[in-house]
């Protein structure tokens, strides 16, 4: 027996979470189903950690036992014949058999995507959330000092969140910009005014979060919170006393699933 470690990419559009449920497709539905026909024993996948429906994955972990003589780098070849396309094994490899995803300290990263124009480019539309209004992007970047270090997020979870200790410690959460060279503005076939406009957009806006772990739609909430700072609804000075207050009603909106991506772990060796 042995044990081999998955590192997972998806698009989660499709599918309600990581979590196996009854009569629904899921991520970690599919690898024991896939797995256990290409190994014709019975696997089931332990994941680092569970993902809502809609939600994406860049590099998601899990482990399985097998009896396989399979090599651990060639599972990802031999799995992706048959994974769908909105799902890949990034990379495969044997691990040591105590080895356990949600037993090993780690840092995780999030990313929440948000697409800043008048209106949501096709491409993206899947995996950003678009906001079309203006957003003070200097005041988010100046809430996401706020939110950096051990606190108790009870205000920053999801009322349903079944946890005894709401206690978290976020190591970094800083935002990237990048801008989207419109063809029209370099063509010169838009005039001053509209270029004036464009000048908050369109873009992409990247909210990344690194922490020890995330409470229930911890990072979702997060980054709605950086949403309403953008938007004026909420000051960026308010964050701790938000934090403090240990009260949903207190932050900012839940932002829509779609925008959140987690990116991966690194784990402490």
């Amino acid at each position: 027996m042995k044990r081999i470690e998955l590192i997972v990419a998806y698009d989660g559009t499709e599918y309600a979470g990581w979590q196996m449920q009854p009569n629904k497709e899921t991520i970690e539905g599919v690898l024991n189903r896939e797995l256990s026909r290409l190994l014709n024993e019975e696997i089931k996948v332990i994941g680092a950690s569970r993902t809502d429906a809609g939600v994406h994955a860049e590099g998601a972990v899990c482990v399985f036992d097998t009896e396989s003589r399979i090599p651990g780098e060639k599972f990802s070849y031999a799995l992706n014949q048959s994974l769908p396309e909105d799902i890949r094994i990034r990379k495969s490899m044997e691990v040591a058999s105590d080895f356990h995803p949600r037993k090993v300290p780690c840092r995780k990263t999030y990313r929440y995507s948000i697409w800043h124009d008048e209106f949501q480019k096709p491409t993206n539309q899947r995996y950003t959330h678009l906001i079309y209004t203006k957003l003070d992007i200097d005041a988010m970047m100046k809430a996401c000092e706020y939110f950096k270090g051990k606190h108790d997020f009870k205000s920053i979870c999801s009322v349903h969140t079944d946890v005894d200790n709401t206690e978290r410690t976020i190591y970094d959460i800083h935002i990237e910009v990048t801008p989207e060279k419109s063809v029209l503005q370099s063509s010169g076939l838009i005039n001053n005014s509209v270029i004036k406009y464009r000048e908050r957009g369109p873009q992409q806006i990247d909210i990344y979060v690194t922490g020890n772990g995330f409470l229930y739609n911890m990072v979702r909430i997060i980054a709605g919170t950086l949403i309403d700072v953008g938007q004026g609804r909420i000051k960026a000075e308010d964050i701790p006393s938000i934090l403090d207050g240990k009260n949903r009603q207190l932050a900012g909106q839940t932002a829509p699933a779609k925008g959140l991506t987690l990116v991966g772990y690194i784990y402490k060796k």
